[in-house]
């Protein structure tokens, strides 16, 4: 019987994870990038780290990692009470490292870069804001695929409605969706949320969504809202076998 060690490596030599992703941060403040992997085999990285300003870090995911996301934390401290307060933007259960099942991604307000690969031959990947956004970020291929990104940051312009959390300067960190910032006051039967008698695509038109156009104009290449697919501006495919470098703080 061959150990979890051998099977590991055994599984990297088949190319099962040949595939790479890099994280980048570009911004000039350090940031916790968070990792989650929706179901099958995780990537090798931990599933939270610090990232100093202009640094990367660069690990393998399996050839068909499934509703992976990678989101960024912002002035967090971890050395009491570690959780999902630890951060004021996007922070996750366990601390530093992200735990699961509990929570998929950090905490809203977080820009999310989301994969599924190898889905019959393609990648899927898109950047999302449906849940508001704290950070700019692009993803980009080895291949020359579509640039994925919001590459604003949204919190400074944010409507009022939607801005925050603050950090201790009263800098504005982040931009609630209008599902997030529960707008409807009824998360569970909302236009702003696609959900109950809003949940298909048909139910719940962009035009339906509070403040779609300042989330889709600023950030066109990216999701704005759950059903954002027939913006055809949303979601991107690239043939399968390139790798994938996400980025915070992009130059503009």
């Amino acid at each position: 019987m061959k150990s979890a060690t051998s099977a590991a490596l055994l599984a990297f030599a088949t190319g099962a994870f040949a595939k790479q992703i890099t994280v980048y941060n570009g911004c000039p403040f350090t940031i916790w990038p968070g990792l989650f992997t929706g179901s099958g085999a995780a990537p090798s990285q931990a599933t939270g780290w610090e990232a100093a300003a202009y640094t990367a870090v660069t690990f393998a995911v399996p050839d068909n990692w499934t509703a992976g996301r990678i989101w960024g934390r912002r002035d967090c401290d971890f050395s009491s009470n570690p959780g999902p307060n630890s951060c004021l933007s996007g922070g996750c259960n366990g601390g530093l490292l992200c735990t699961n099942p509990v929570s998929t991604e950090g905490v809203p307000p977080a820009s999310l870069a989301e994969f599924t690969l190898d889905a019959n031959g393609e990648d899927y990947y898109d950047v999302s804001l449906v849940d508001g956004a704290n950070l700019p970020i692009e993803i980009t291929s080895s291949t020359g695929c579509h640039v994925a990104s919001c590459p604003v940051d949204l919190g400074p312009n944010c409507p009022a409605a939607l801005q925050g959390p603050y950090d201790t300067t009263g800098f504005p960190l982040g931009c609630k969706s209008a599902c997030y910032a529960n707008l409807d006051g009824n998360q569970a039967d909302s236009a702003n949320c696609c959900s109950g008698s809003h949940n298909t695509a048909a139910t719940c038109p962009p035009s339906g969504v509070a403040y779609y156009s300042y989330f889709k104009d600023n950030c066109p290449d990216a999701y704005a809202y759950a059903y954002d697919e027939s913006s055809g501006t949303a979601l991107w495919t690239c043939a399968t076998g390139g790798d994938y470098t996400v980025t915070f703080c992009p130059p503009s």
